[in-house]
């Protein structure tokens, strides 16, 4: 890979006083080898190093951007709020707003609360689905991510329903005690563990974004549904990643699927930390000071972060997800002709802006057995020779790539001309 001496010397630096010189693991590109890049500044479809190399970015803050980098009405948006102070700590009619555009967005979230993270928001709907059906059980899919809270680090054994298998370091044993672990896209095997014992809610990103883009099979998000109805158990649907990106109402329009809890974060909060938690209101009335269920938070609904979120949902509109599904599909056609012309074994998933290139002997990844079995090393190397060609794209092949209304045909010809040379070597 070429030497980029100024990220190593950052790196370096980092590392004396931050655990492995970032903030958030993916970052440290361990799975792939080499050195991150260290940002200096955005603007649409690019990242800028320290250098003032510029790359094509798939990363997009890993999904917030999806009008792209420092949109000028958003930071026109966020500037003027800033002006007004950048932190109140008491109630602003901006937050009532910004409530309602989530609510004309996702019919199934009737009240909602705001938070700062997709952790926050998904620890807390978990709490809330806890207090109102008085039961403790939580039920996940493998490969799903929902945050870092203690209840979600759990892993699943031998493809059944195992419950209590903790998955990181510092978490007690009894944490995950009440949660369950299912193969994404398994039916029989969500419904053995909602038999097992009573369950508070399931858990489901409904595409998944952290095992590489998975989507789910026909039918399988209506069976979720069931089960949980017949089982007097909540569903909530994780659109942390999915929510107005794979649809502007999220993947709950997409499919047509309704739940009863709804995470959201990522582009809701425009770039800046705002996430949400909402759904059905009966549901919500637990939460306090209307009910029994705690959950508070400094910064929620920060008046500078909402601005920024009500900037950038007021600018997703019809011609944007028309011009990421064609970007989308032209990317995904020219990346599929190349590893057939290249004779390399791999798969390109892809749900509207999502898209992951899997290389793996099989036709299509369902599940996390399908994707663990993917070829890493070659994604590493492939990684490698694209970020050479100035072409950024997630550092493992377990996430989800992005694209942004600020790509175009030159983009799209930077990059496919680069993967021809990455593959073909």
């Amino acid at each position: 890979m070429t030497a980029r001496p100024h990220d190593q010397a950052l790196l370096d630096r980092a590392k004396t006083r931050i655990p492995g010189g970032v903030n958030s693991p993916v970052r440290a590109f361990r799975a792939v080898g080499g050195v991150p890049v260290f940002v200096s500044r955005a603007e649409g479809a690019y990242l800028y190093d320290q250098a003032g190399r510029g790359f094509v970015d798939y990363v997009g803050s890993w999904g917030p951007m999806i009008l792209g980098h420092a949109h000028p009405e958003v930071l026109a948006a966020i500037h003027a709020a800033v002006d007004r102070g950048t932190s109140y700590g008491a109630p602003t009619e901006q937050e009532i707003t910004f409530a309602e555009a989530i609510g004309a967005l996702y019919p199934a979230i009737e009240m909602m609360r705001a938070v700062s993270s997709g952790t926050e928001a998904t620890m807390a709907a978990a709490r809330a689905a806890r207090g109102f059906t008085k039961r403790d059980g939580i039920i996940k899919a493998e490969g799903c991510y929902h945050g870092h809270a203690d209840l979600f680090l759990v892993k699943a054994g031998s493809g059944l329903a195992t419950f209590g298998n903790v998955d990181s370091a510092g978490v007690p044993a009894g944490a995950a005690a009440d949660t369950a672990v299912v193969p994404f896209n398994d039916l029989p095997a969500m419904e053995r563990a909602l038999a097992e014992r009573p369950v508070a809610a399931v858990f489901l990103e409904p595409v998944v974004g952290n095992m590489g883009c998975v989507p789910p099979a026909p039918g399988y998000l209506a069976g979720v549904r069931a089960l949980c109805d017949k089982h007097g158990t909540l569903f909530v649907m994780d659109e942390v990643m999915t929510g107005c990106r794979v649809h502007k109402g999220g993947a709950q329009a997409l499919y047509g699927v309704r739940p009863d809890l709804v995470t959201l974060g990522k582009i809701v909060g425009g770039g800046l930390p705002l996430a949400a938690y909402g759904g059905r209101r009966d549901v919500m009335e637990v939460i306090s000071p209307v009910g029994p269920v705690y959950q508070a938070g400094t910064l929620s609904g920060n008046p500078v972060a909402v601005a920024a979120g009500l900037a950038t949902l007021a600018r997703l509109d019809d011609a944007l997800y028309a011009k990421l599904e064609s970007f989308g599909a032209r990317l995904q056609a020219g990346l599929e002709a190349i590893l057939r012309e290249k004779s390399v074994p791999g798969v390109v998933q892809r749900v509207g802006s999502m898209f992951t290139l899997f290389f793996t002997e099989k036709k299509a990844v369902h599940s996390w057995d399908d994707a663990k079995g993917c070829d890493t090393a070659r994604f590493g190397r492939f990684h490698a020779a694209m970020l050479d060609a100035d072409i950024y794209l997630p550092p493992s092949q377990f996430e989800a790539a992005f694209i942004s209304g600020a790509h175009g045909d030159a983009e799209l010809d930077r990059t496919l001309s680069a993967a021809r040379n990455a593959i073909g070597a």
